[in-house]
């Protein structure tokens, strides 16, 4: 899949739960910072997990753990990349 609809998928994804348009999210944005909480995290998660068909490594019990970086938009975009090229190949 190519990065630019991963990216966009994502940034919809996430625009959807923050409950803004796309156009205002970045790459640089945390989730913090447009309004999504815990709940909104994991909701972004199931509906990333579901747009790709991809299992993301991910605890809500645990957010700070390793597995997934969320410490940003374009940090969530390279990790679904990444997941999404794993499982093509």
């Amino acid at each position: 899949m190519e990065r630019k609809l991963i990216e966009e998928r994502v940034i919809e994804i996430i625009a959807e739960q923050a409950m803004i348009e796309p156009v205002d999210i970045s790459p640089t944005c945390r989730l913090a910072d447009l309004g999504v909480d815990s709940l909104g995290l994991v909701e972004c998660i199931f509906s990333i997990e579901e747009a790709f068909n991809i299992a993301v490594p991910f605890n809500a019990n645990t957010p700070e753990q390793p597995g997934f970086d969320l410490s940003s938009v374009g940090a969530i975009i390279s990790e679904v990349e990444k997941l999404v090229a794993r499982q093509a190949a």
